[in-house]
């Protein structure tokens, strides 16, 4: 019960379908841990999902909908929060897209909306729980980047705007320190979760074998545990930093 009687906000806790995503995987594993969870989610029924599964297993949670790139719906999400819970421990921030062409063939318009989804969204999101995190005497806040943030990805504005979450995780640290506020950052690599369902197929699954040291993909559970362990007590030493879940990928 490494989290019992702090209160969470998951913003992105709903899959895309059948599966496990790591926001899905990170409410759920919160709830297991003692915390009470706001599943948010722009898709009402994905978070509600979320939330059936929680209770289920006897955890409390409420399902929210929200478009945390829209500064009024993040501020209503903390406060809705508040207002249920009585106060904000721990912030997911999970929201986010894979959009646009290969290098310089992305669109003006795929650009803007990559770089909206995964890094406004946070902006929006922070703004408002950091605040209601000082009235409480900390908390904890974990972004959610990716290993394509490190390497030449061709995916030109999915890779610039996940560098932007891990520098931005940094910023936020250096800033919040003095508040009691930890923020930290993990990076998947190559996950078996229902954002990549469409693609996986078997060249991805032996391409994957070939270049990740484990030889096999990741699991929105093996996200969610790294998470977990960075908003927990157990992690009360480190913050700015970004944990690489990705199966040995960075070491080559």
């Amino acid at each position: 019960m490494r989290l019992q009687d702090k209160v969470a906000i998951v913003a992105g806790a709903g899959s895309r379908g059948p599966g496990m995503g790591n926001g899905k995987a990170t409410a759920i594993l919160f709830a297991r841990e003692g915390a009470k969870v706001v599943a948010a989610d722009l898709n009402l029924d994905a978070a509600q999902e979320t939330v059936a599964i929680i209770e289920s297993e006897g955890g409390e949670a409420m399902a929210y909908q929200a478009d945390v790139t829209k500064e009024p719906e993040a501020k209503g999400l903390v406060d809705a929060t508040v207002a249920k819970y009585g106060k904000l421990d721990i912030l997911f921030n999970n929201v986010g897209i894979g959009l646009g062409g290969l290098g310089l063939g992305v669109t003006s318009e795929d650009w803007d909306t990559v770089m909206r989804v995964n890094l406004k969204s946070i902006l929006f999101m922070c703004k408002y729980a950091v605040p209601r995190m000082i009235e409480n005497g900390g908390g904890a806040i974990v972004n959610n980047a990716s290993m394509a943030a490190f390497y030449a990805h061709p995916m030109y504005a999915y890779s610039v705007s996940k560098a932007g979450v891990v520098a931005f995780t940094r910023c936020l640290a250096g800033t919040l320190a003095s508040n009691r506020i930890r923020v930290n950052c993990v990076a998947p690599g190559f996950m078996d979760t229902p954002m990549v369902a469409s693609i996986m197929n078997e060249d991805r699954i032996r391409d994957v074998e070939a270049r990740v040291p484990l030889r096999r993909h990741g699991t929105g559970e093996e996200t969610a545990a790294a998470v977990l362990f960075l908003a927990s007590d157990e992690a009360s030493y480190i913050t700015g930093h970004t944990i690489c879940v990705d199966g040995g990928l960075s070491i080559r």
